[in-house]
């Protein structure tokens, strides 16, 4: 997502400084606080997170480490300088047990350590005017390890590949979300709106299964790989994760007034975008 940041940041006219944890580190407390100290900020974007689902079922430690602690520290600095926060969280933090789209109002209850900390993350921040948390699902992009670039790397090895059917959600291009970020900045900013806090859904519109999400990848990208469906139980992993976490996203639209582009032309989008960096 920083990535995506970074590159859209010449579509607004802000301000806006980037950081790695090679410049700063959140989970360093007094560090955060010297940064924020030296620099005189208005918002910080949030988009670290640990988020190696199956391995934070044995690094529990670190995966709170980054996702509850370091936001633990953005309330502070917030608190402390009155800087607005906008934090990136996670569909995982439900357990998939419902069948229509989960409001920001429903009830978390996440199955996997991973989606622990991020809803403790999220409890950290809950109750400050100053702090508004992103729910977004199945986030994807040109940029860093994703589903897509995964699926493009594997079907261009394999003759076929199984896929989950059995679990639903919707992909979310970091390009669109990333906009919608700095648009929601933006207009703050120039006082086009308010700045809302608490909690808002993000991610692309429609609806899809893995399995339909890995065949739209390889039909445009061109790949002749055969995707087979396979249910979640013949493709055990150590983390649990929802069978549906399709998330509405009424409240965002129509707060900010956007609109969201369906999923597929989106992901036509970083397909071309993937394929013309390889040329």
């Amino acid at each position: 997502m920083g990535s995506e940041l970074q590159r859209i940041a010449k579509e607004f006219p802000l301000p806006l400084l980037f950081h790695d944890i090679d410049t700063l580190d959140i989970t360093d407390s007094l560090a955060l606080q010297q940064f924020c100290s030296d620099h005189a900020l208005s918002f910080i974007i949030n988009c670290a997170a640990y988020t190696a689902v199956d391995k934070a079922e044995c690094d529990e430690q670190q995966a709170n480490r980054l996702n509850h602690g370091a936001v633990k520290n953005l309330r502070n600095v917030s608190d402390q300088f009155n800087i607005r926060i906008v934090h990136l969280s996670t569909d995982y933090i439900f357990d998939g047990s419902k069948n229509t789209p989960y409001t920001e109002d429903d009830k978390p209850a996440p199955l996997s350590v991973y989606g622990m900390s991020k809803l403790k993350g999220e409890y950290e921040l809950l109750s400050s005017p100053r702090c508004m948390i992103i729910r977004t699902s199945w986030l994807y992009s040109s940029f860093g390890n994703n589903f897509v670039k995964t699926i493009l790397r594997h079907a261009a090895e394999k003759e076929a590949l199984d896929v989950v059917y059995d679990q639903t959600g919707v992909p979310t291009y970091g390009y669109d979300l990333g906009h919608v970020l700095l648009f929601i900045l933006s207009g703050v900013i120039h006082q086009r709106f308010e700045f809302v806090s608490g909690i808002f859904n993000y991610s692309n519109e429609g609806v899809c299964s893995w399995f339909d999400f890995a065949r739209e990848i390889i039909a445009l990208s061109g790949m002749s790989c055969k995707v087979r469906p396979i249910l979640t139980s013949g493709y055990p992993l150590a983390a649990r994760r929802p069978a549906y976490s399709v998330l509405a996203k009424e409240k965002i639209k129509k707060t900010f007034g956007i609109q969201i582009p369906y999923w597929k032309d989106s992901l036509r989008c970083c397909i071309n975008e993937i394929q013309n960096k390889d040329k």
